[in-house]
């Protein structure tokens, strides 16, 4: 029986095949519910108590070979099968198609939609081409107020004024519009604003704007918000807020985190004080929930923004914020690997 074994094995080292049906024949002869292997452990029990621990090791040399000739006999099947349909196939293209890469504000606004969606707030959207009330008025700037000078605006048309949103907070007010508190939400996307184009300043850009309404909102729960955003985003765990004046929130304050002074780069960036603005922030103007119908004697909430170059250019070291635009494949290539 041990010579029948050891027989067996060497046919299976010598099997070849064309064809997976022969392959697969192969299989079932040795391998299958009614194979030879079955039988012949079956016939364990039959073998002299002395010739058990042979037998035995023949039958699993047996069972490994049989299993490994089948394996290999399939992948050299499939390999000759797949050459033939890349090699035959005439209109395939010439060259591989290269894998494209994510823009790198795409990258850091999904990044920052993540962290805000971990606490609870939605995204929100609203049209790039706006009118007076939703851009100006209903934030707290009626028509002449002084603040309007602080954004140089592209208008498209007067009477009624429609313009190029020069902020995302437009579409805060007609997220209030249409929603009654508690309201939680962040609004990215795209603002402009005529400015001389430089390395560091460019007429488009892009925003992200949080709104969070509610009863009993303090100025402690926007701090502590914003503390959980610059450890998430930035891993730095220390930040200030230094008085500031936007028309729509009341305090305000400029949010600044402490990048450090380990670098060449971190003393120009941050000017020698190892501090840099990262956003604006402040508490909702009563004047500006009025305009949106929410009753400012019940309800308070906290407002930020933030550019997304800006923190891009932070996170990836980009000395000009030109580079964005240009659409120069050198640049965008470097993004790859960036989920």
């Amino acid at each position: 029986m041990l010579d029948k074994v050891k027989e067996l094995i060497g046919d299976v080292q010598a099997f070849k095949a064309t064809s997976k049906e022969e392959v697969e024949a192969f299989r079932i002869k040795y391998l299958g519910s009614k194979g030879l292997l079955k039988d012949l452990f079956a016939e364990f029990k039959n073998v002299d108590a002395e010739l058990r621990k042979a037998f035995g090791q023949a039958l699993n040399n047996l069972k490994q070979s049989a299993e490994g000739k089948v394996a290999e006999l399939n992948d050299a099947l499939e390999s000759a099968v797949e050459e033939k349909g890349i090699y035959g196939d005439l209109t395939r293209p010439s060259e591989p198609i290269n894998l494209g890469s994510r823009h790198p504000i795409s990258l850091v606004k999904n990044q920052i939609i993540e962290v805000f969606n971990r606490i609870g707030f939605t995204v929100s959207e609203g049209p790039e081409i706006e009118d007076d009330w939703h851009n100006f008025t209903a934030l707290n700037l009626p028509e002449y107020h002084p603040a309007r000078d602080m954004q140089d605006t592209f208008f498209i048309d007067k009477n009624p004024d429609t313009l190029l949103r020069t902020h995302t907070s437009s579409v805060q007010v007609r997220y209030m519009e249409n929603n009654e508190p508690p309201i939680r939400t962040i609004s990215p996307g795209r603002v402009f604003r005529n400015e001389d184009i430089s390395a560091r300043a460019h007429c488009i850009f892009h925003q992200v704007e949080g709104l969070y309404i509610d009863t009993d909102v303090s100025f402690a729960d926007l701090k502590q918000t914003l503390l959980y955003f610059t450890k998430e985003m930035f891993g730095k765990s220390k930040i200030r807020l230094r008085p500031s004046y936007f028309p729509f929130t009341e305090p305000s304050a400029e949010v600044d985190i402490y990048w450090g002074l380990e670098t060449e780069t971190d003393y120009r960036i941050t000017k020698g004080t190892g501090w840099l603005e990262i956003m604006g922030c402040g508490m909702v103007d009563p004047n500006v929930l009025k305009n949106a119908n929410i009753d400012p004697t019940k309800y308070s909430g906290y407002a930020f923004g933030m550019g997304i170059e800006r923190i891009a250019m932070l996170l990836y070291q980009i000395p000009d914020i030109r580079m964005f635009y240009e659409n120069d494949k050198r640049f965008l290539e470097q993004f790859k690997s960036v989920i």
